[in-house]
């Protein structure tokens, strides 16, 4: 599914549970944002995906939404990779932002 960032600005009280900074080949990033459970990838009005040429593009981007946990994932090209047998690669996630749990008061 897609969202807008019009989408997004337009909900109330919105948190974005983890945003997923996707790398493409190093030279393009696109945002995967999991809302209420959700995965949905920010898009144009034209449902064609959102693509930003730095992963800090991205996040000032969506600097004005509160947002629990961010991830850079890089995706493993080598199960691509000629005479190699398909095998499934988990991609390299890097977390560079994590919200602070709150404690509860008693």
């Amino acid at each position: 599914m897609r969202i807008t960032l019009e989408e997004l600005r337009a909900s109330n009280d919105l948190v974005i549970e983890l945003l997923e900074i996707i790398s493409l080949e190093s030279q393009h990033y696109m945002a995967r944002l999991t809302l209420d459970g959700r995965e949905l990838l920010l898009s144009d009005k034209q449902g064609v995906t959102s693509l930003f040429r730095s992963a800090w593009q991205l996040q000032d981007t969506l600097a004005a939404f509160r947002v629990r946990e961010t991830q850079v994932v890089h995706p493993s090209a080598y199960h691509e990779m000629v005479g190699m047998e398909p095998a499934e690669i988990e991609p390299l996630r890097i977390r560079v932002q994590r919200e602070k749990a709150q404690r509860e008061k008693p």
